[in-house]
């Protein structure tokens, strides 16, 4: 069989082959996907956060086989969300205490409304993503965190977004919490990432590396970098993969190129599935790498800025989870950047990460690097389930898998992209 991609999902495919040869043919010139890290001089970068939040048991024992005793750590979540000056805890949510107390009194009234709403039998549910906060959480709650923030992380409004993209990943306090928050009482560990594991040899690019030195264990030749995917013929079962002469042929073939592209891929496509492919839309993402030569002075992992007036709407400090992401004593930094386009205002960025505490001087920089990823998130507007739903019929018939977060067209953790390549796997040995 043939496994297009060598990021977590293509990996887990291949790991959990039991009787099937394969080829994974990844376009990069390294495996991983999204699952990278760059370094630099001693510092050492991920694609922004990509810390191991584990449930699944399959998923626990897989990575417990994958890494040796000791060689993973885990770390209970440092979370912030920096606005109106001051740095709260997350989730915005339950965590009020400290914003100016007639803000707190509107999002208090506001939460209780929205509860007593909700509770009624002939409640409509939430059309838009707008809808779904100030209804779970109040109009308080939605203006002040729920929509700045999502605006700034999508570059649409939410008015755009359906509302059920985020019901698994947003924590969902319950009364006697929010109002817990609202007088000082710290609620930690809502939401389903409170803890997470990591390589303590540093760098997220462990897992892929891992997952596929144990690959090539088997075969030292299935898999395969810059070698992308040409052009794919479902019908006659055969792909053209860059480098490669002749089409290979396949028995079953496994995706997990972002949606549209595995269409373009296939001139056979009927025109419906060629419309609804056309329809998806994603977010392009921007973000800054930041060494530091001091570590920052905040211990978050993680901060949340839904301000509209500050330039990015997240900041990670790698080196607070793991030190050995920095040199000693140093710092290791993420700023994910609202704007997707022009040179990032430098000045604006270094002034508001002092501010909040993510520096202790400007000139504790040592170099940024500026990173781009074309198609980072799925956009989940009005036009996305019934197009998916379109192509995947298509490519089922077809006898293609599509999976992972963007062969799926969805959106997912690492855990999730994982446990689709044990399902694609069993799906191709059926």
């Amino acid at each position: 069989m043939v496994i297009l991609g060598a990021g977590l999902t293509g990996l887990s495919t291949a790991l959990h082959l039991r009787h099937t040869p394969c080829l994974v043919a990844e376009r990069e010139q390294r495996v991983g996907g999204k699952t990278r890290s760059e370094r630099r001089d001693g510092w050492t970068f991920d694609v922004t956060g990509h810390w191991l939040h584990l449930r699944d048991p399959r998923v626990r024992a897989l990575v417990g086989e994958l890494f040796g005793a000791g060689q993973l750590v885990e770390i209970e979540r440092r979370t912030g969300v920096w606005t109106h000056g001051v740095m709260l805890p997350y989730p915005f949510q339950a965590n009020l205490h400290g914003l100016p107390v007639p803000l707190v009194r509107d999002c208090l009234v506001a939460f209780v409304q929205a509860q007593i709403e909700a509770a009624r039998p002939d409640a409509p549910a939430p059309r838009t993503f707008r809808e779904f906060a100030a209804r779970r959480f109040g109009e308080g709650i939605a203006e002040l965190f729920f929509v700045p923030y999502n605006t700034k992380l999508w570059g649409v409004t939410p008015d755009e977004l359906t509302p059920d993209w985020g019901s698994r990943f947003i924590p969902l306090p319950e009364l006697h919490e929010v109002v817990g928050g609202a007088l000082g009482l710290v609620q930690a560990g809502l939401g389903y990432n409170a803890r997470f594991l990591y390589p303590r040899a540093g760098g997220i690019d462990n897992l892929p590396e891992a997952m596929a030195a144990r690959v090539r264990g088997r075969d030292p030749e299935a898999i395969r970098v810059g070698c992308a995917a040409e052009e794919i013929d479902p019908l006659g079962r055969r792909v053209k993969l860059q480098g490669v002469p002749d089409p290979l042929e396949y028995q079953a073939l496994v995706s997990t190129m972002p949606l549209p592209q595995l269409v373009a891929c296939m001139p056979t496509a009927p025109p419906a599935v060629r419309e609804a492919a056309a329809a998806l839309r994603w977010v392009p993402w921007r973000w800054l790498d930041i060494a530091t030569r001091r570590a920052p002075p905040m211990p978050e992992h993680w901060v949340y800025v839904p301000e509209p007036d500050v330039p990015f709407f997240r900041v990670g400090v790698y080196s607070n989870a793991l030190p050995a992401m920095a040199p000693p004593g140093a710092g290791s930094l993420y700023v994910e950047l609202a704007d997707r386009s022009g040179p990032p205002d430098m000045p604006e960025i270094v002034r508001h990460l002092h501010a909040m505490g993510a520096l202790h001087d400007p000139d504790d920089i040592v170099f940024t690097e500026l990173r781009h990823e074309e198609c980072a998130y799925v956009l989940f507007d009005d036009a996305c389930h019934a197009a998916t739903a379109t192509i995947q019929g298509w490519l089922e018939r077809v006898g293609v898998r599509s999976c992972g977060r963007y062969g799926a067209w969805t959106y997912n953790s690492m855990e999730d992209s994982i446990i689709q390549g044990m399902e694609a796997a069993a799906w191709a040995e059926a």
